[in-house]
C-alpha cells in the first residue's frame, strides 16, 4: 500500500448502544474499526476518531467475543494506547471537514439508529464527497449515506455503485425484524446500484470517491481503496 503520512483520516463511530427494544446492546463492530484503523495507521496516516456524543463509543458485545476475533481485533485488544484514543472520541459537532483528507465509517448495527439521521454527519459526508475526498463505509455503515444528497438535491447514492450488509446476512444473524430498516432495500430505494457477493465474503466497490463494503470481512478492503485514493 502507498504511504500517506501527509494525510489526515477522520473515522466516525456510532454513539448508539441499544439494539432496538430487545434489551440487548449494540454499537460498532470491533473488526470494522480495528482493521481499517491499523491499515490507515500502518500507511502513516494521521487518524482522528469522532462520534455524535464524543467519548467512548459503544462496542457491540458480540464483536468482542473470541469467535469474532481477527488479527486486527487481537492487535486492538493488546493496544492500550489505541483503546485510550477510542475512549476519548471527539464530538462530530466540533470538527471541520476542511481539516481532513478522507472520512471512514465502521459498521455494526448502531449507525442504523443514529448516524443515518445525524445532520452533522450527513453534512460532513456531503462536504467530503463534493470536494472529491474519499468517503468510505463498511457493512451497516453505508446507512450513513442514505440521507446525504448531491448539490442538485438527488440522493448521493442514486446511480452509484454501492455495497452494504445484505438482507441474507441480516436474516442469518436473526435481526431482520429488529433493525429499523434493511440496508440493502434502502440503498436500492434511494437509487443505489447495489452490488453484493456470497454472504460473509470480502467485497468492496468503488464509484469515484465513494467506497463501500458489504460486511465485516470487507473492512480492510474498503480501507485499502481509501488509502489507494489518498496515495
Amino acid at each position: 500500500m502507498p504511504q500517506v503520512s501527509d494525510k489526515k483520516v477522520l473515522i466516525v463511530l456510532t454513539s448508539h448502544e441499544d439494539l432496538g427494544d430487545t434489551g440487548q446492546k449494540t454499537g460498532f463492530w470491533v473488526e470494522e474499526f480495528a482493521a481499517p484503523y491499523y491499515a490507515f495507521k500502518d500507511a502513516g496516516a494521521d487518524i482522528t476518531l469522532a462520534s455524535p456524543k464524543g467519548g467512548q463509543p459503544p462496542i457491540d458485545p458480540k464483536s468482542s467475543d473470541p469467535s469474532a476475533a481477527t488479527e486486527a481485533t487481537r492487535r486492538f485488544d493488546a493496544d492500550p494506547e489505541t483503546q485510550k484514543t477510542l475512549a476519548n472520541t471527539l464530538k462530530l459537532d466540533d470538527l471541520n471537514a476542511a481539516d481532513y483528507d478522507a472520512i471512514f465509517y465502521p459498521g455494526g448495527h448502531g449507525p442504523l439508529w443514529d448516524l443515518t439521521h445525524d445532520t452533522t454527519s450527513i453534512g460532513l459526508i456531503e462536504t467530503f464527497f463534493n470536494a472529491g475526498k474519499p468517503v468510505g463505509a463498511v457493512c451497516h455503515a453505508p446507512a450513513v449515506l442514505l440521507n446525504a444528497k448531491t448539490p442538485d438535491g438527488a440522493p448521493l447514492v442514486d446511480g452509484r455503485k454501492v455495497a452494504g450488509f445484505t438482507n441474507a446476512e441480516e436474516d442469518a444473524v436473526g435481526l431482520t425484524n429488529v433493525v429499523p430498516f434493511l440496508l440493502e432495500d434502502e440503498l436500492k430505494a434511494k437509487g443505489g446500484a447495489y452490488e453484493s457477493v456470497a454472504s460473509w465474503t470480502s467485497f468492496a466497490v468503488e464509484d469515484g470517491n465513494l467506497i463501500t463494503g458489504q460486511n465485516p470481512a470487507s473492512s480492510e478492503a474498503v480501507a485499502e481503496k481509501v488509502i489507494a485514493q489518498l496515495g
